[in-house]
């Protein structure tokens, strides 16, 4: 699905049902702050929320006292219920947009992603999101993933996922992330069915450039 689709989809998302009309809503993200904590989460940290949507993770981070808070989403719609929720909505970065057409303006200590990687099929689109989040994180910083398990659902919202479990999530970000954590989750819907995921924590080590060998001559 190009960006384009993927926008008009989740725009039409938003619009059309309340915050608590989604699979995806929790009363409280206790698991992403308990990850988030885990991964070294200090109130001095950037943090990025990637199709954060409607989620309350930013409401959280915000009352906490978080210097630098980023939501990025498809939808217009999805950021401004959020931000009609807070007090202080200016003290956070709302970005509209596709994650795999982005450009970091900085960089960030923490990326945070509950079940929006999942709905990138293509490789191309994967590829894309793992350059972002390249560019996006500090050396050393950490990344914390929540995507279906391989006996999760197979389609949310209508459109087809990809599942994961910690394994082959880290074949697909590749060699500037090394996994350090990992944990099953079972996400319990409003209307009661069981949803399997998979969250796990990555961190990005350092690239050719920083280990002095940006001027190595390879082969051919």
């Amino acid at each position: 699905m190009i960006a384009i689709d993927r926008q008009t989809h989740w725009e039409g998302v938003y619009t059309t049902k309340a915050e608590t009309d989604v699979s995806w809503y929790e009363d409280a993200p206790e698991l992403s702050l308990a990850l988030l904590r885990e991964a070294g989460l200090r109130p001095e940290m950037s943090v990025i929320d990637i199709g954060g949507g409607t989620s309350r993770l930013v409401d959280a981070l915000e009352a906490s006292g978080q210097a630098h808070v980023t939501v990025l989403d498809l939808s217009a719609a999805a950021l401004e219920t959020a931000k009609a929720r807070l007090a202080n909505a200016d003290r956070v970065q709302w970005v509209v947009s596709d994650v795999t057409a982005w450009t970091p303006d900085r960089p960030y200590d923490l990326w945070h992603d509950r079940a929006a990687f999942h709905f990138l099929t293509a490789v191309e689109d994967q590829q894309a999101y793992v350059r972002v989040m390249v560019q996006a994180l500090k050396d050393g910083g950490k990344a914390v993933i929540g995507t279906f398990a391989p006996d999760g659902p197979e389609k949310c919202s209508g459109l087809p996922v990809a599942r994961y479990d910690a394994e082959s999530l880290q074949a697909v970000l590749g060699e500037r992330f090394k996994l350090a954590a990992t944990r099953r989750h079972q996400h319990t819907t409003p209307w009661g069915s069981v949803q399997k995921f998979q969250f796990s924590t990555f961190e990005k080590v350092a690239g050719p450039e920083r280990l002095g060998i940006r001027d190595l001559k390879l082969p051919g």
